[in-house]
């Protein structure tokens, strides 16, 4: 593995924009992204096999903190932002460098990127019922705390 850093400056980005800012370093190949505030024991070497047009989404079941969804995923993988049966997007995605390469290096969030591309069907995703957290707020983190000592202890 090879880990290489780009700077945000005083300002962050958000996941557009930061993408955006490290294509330089990224190369050509599509690429894995993951949230730094997430917790999970999804395979991510599944992922190296995936067909990727522009980008494939992990999805998971709708936690409490975002019980409306973001896409549905179809019968054919593809994501939608309409129809039943919405799921979250997990934090987790593999990305070609294309969707991002013509965005300016500004702050940018992700879900105005992928809007015009799943409407073009040109993103695919999964639905992932395995373990996930988000650990973004001191609970969430105490519960993630909490489930690893009830591990360890398990496993002593």
């Amino acid at each position: 593995m090879r880990i290489r850093y780009s700077d945000e400056g005083d300002t962050a980005l958000e996941t557009a924009g930061g993408i955006a800012k490290a294509l330089p370093l990224l190369g050509e190949a599509p690429f894995l992204t993951l949230n730094a505030d997430v917790a999970c024991d999804f395979p991510l070497e599944k992922l190296r096999t995936v067909d990727v047009d522009l980008a494939h989404l992990v999805m998971i079941p709708n936690p409490p903190h975002h019980p409306a969804g973001d896409f549905a995923v179809t019968p054919t993988g593809q994501l939608s932002e309409v129809g039943s049966g919405k799921l979250t997007y997990s934090g987790i995605g593999v990305y070609r460098p294309a969707l991002f390469a013509n965005l300016a290096i500004e702050p940018l969030k992700l879900r105005p990127v992928l809007n015009g591309a799943i409407q073009a069907g040109r993103i695919s995703g999964e639905r992932y019922n395995g373990y996930w957290l988000d650990i973004g707020t001191p609970e969430r983190l105490h519960d993630l705390s909490e489930r690893l000592t009830k591990a360890a202890e398990s496993a002593a």
